[in-house]
C-alpha cells in the first residue's frame, strides 16, 4: 500500500469521498454530519492523503490544522471493497506521524456515537485516543463522540 499526498482531482478519490459522505448520511442525521466534502477537503488548512494498491484507491484520511499545536483527523475512510485489511491503521499511523513532525501537541477527532462507528472508535482507542468534550467549533451532540490524544 502506498499513501500519497493527494490534490483531490482524481475521479477515484472523488468516488471514495462520495462513498464516505453516503456512509455518513446513512448512519447520522444531517445536523450531526461533520464530514468534509471535496471543497472542504481542499481548504488550505487541510492536508489530504489517499492510499493505493496499484491503481486502486483503498482509503483516505486528512489532517486539519486547528492551530499551531493542535490538529484534527478528518475523512478517515476505507473503501468498502478493502475493509479489515489494515488500511485505516496505516493511514492513521501516517497522520499521527505527520502531526508529530509538524510539532502538534494534540490530535483530536469527532466520530459517530452509533454502532456503525464502533470499529473506528476501537481503532482510535488502540492508538491511545481517549474520549473528551467537544473541541474547536463542535457542540455537544448525542450523535457525536470526541476523542483526543496528547502527542
Amino acid at each position: 500500500m502506498e499513501i500519497k499526498l493527494d490534490d483531490l482531482s482524481g475521479a477515484k478519490v472523488a468516488a471514495l469521498i462520495g462513498e464516505h459522505l453516503q456512509g455518513m448520511a446513512l448512519h447520522s442525521p444531517p445536523e450531526s454530519i461533520h464530514a468534509l466534502n471535496l471543497d472542504g477537503l481542499k481548504h488550505p488548512d487541510v492536508t489530504f492523503w489517499s492510499a493505493w494498491e496499484q491503481d486502486e484507491v483503498v482509503g483516505c484520511g486528512a489532517l486539519k490544522e486547528l492551530d499551531d499545536i493542535h490538529g484534527e483527523i478528518k475523512s478517515m475512510r476505507t473503501s468498502s471493497a478493502h475493509l479489515r485489511k489494515g488500511v485505516a491503521r496505516k493511514i492513521l499511523e501516517h497522520i499521527v506521524a505527520e502531526a508529530k513532525q509538524r510539532g502538534y501537541q494534540r490530535l483530536s477527532l469527532e466520530t459517530g456515537s452509533m454502532a456503525a462507528f464502533e470499529p473506528a472508535r476501537r481503532l482510535y482507542e488502540s492508538f491511545g485516543f481517549t474520549y473528551c468534550t467537544p473541541f474547536a467549533d463542535y457542540k455537544e451532540d448525542p450523535n457525536s463522540m470526541f476523542m483526543t490524544k496528547a502527542l
